[in-house]
């Protein structure tokens, strides 16, 4: 016996599961787009701070944000976050580390090969200008965040 409904459910799984399997196969390259907007922003914190201020360092599914201040003439780190590929999410999951909450973006496709990003707590779609605001804030400006 045949069901309707368990053949048009069969046929949802399948389309999710190819969505699934397409936005991980583009994750690495959603990372490599994140980081080419974080690197400008690092630039510009560089070169109001200084060469040393800040730092941004691409490791295998992972970019790092060091933050330094100078202190008696030396350069001391002052802050550290982390943006992570998340297969589970799939997404990026940024942690600053300290015991806190990590912050999660969820990443989806849209049609052409394109990006969206969502804020998971505040249920919010995001541009990636927003994405570097809320990623940076934590990192290089946090005395100024209103997000925490």
């Amino acid at each position: 016996m045949s069901f309707q409904w368990l053949q048009m459910r069969i046929s949802e799984e399948k389309d999710r599961r190819e969505r699934e399997a397409g936005i991980l196969q583009r994750l690495p390259r959603a990372l490599d787009e994140v980081h080419e907007a974080l690197q400008d922003c690092v630039e510009a914190y560089r070169e109001a701070f200084g060469e040393e201020s800040a730092d941004l360092v691409k490791l295998p599914g992972k970019l790092r944000v060091t933050v330094r201040t100078e202190r008696n003439g030396e350069w001391q780190q002052t802050g550290r976050l982390e943006i992570s590929t998340d297969t589970a999410v799939p997404g990026f999951q940024i942690d600053k580390g300290a015991g806190g909450d990590p912050y999660i973006i969820e990443v989806g496709m849209l049609p052409g090969d394109k990006l969206y990003y969502r804020d998971r707590a505040k249920d919010q779609y995001v541009t990636m200008e927003e994405l570097t605001r809320r990623v940076m804030d934590r990192a290089l400006l946090p005395n100024l965040n209103e997000e925490r």
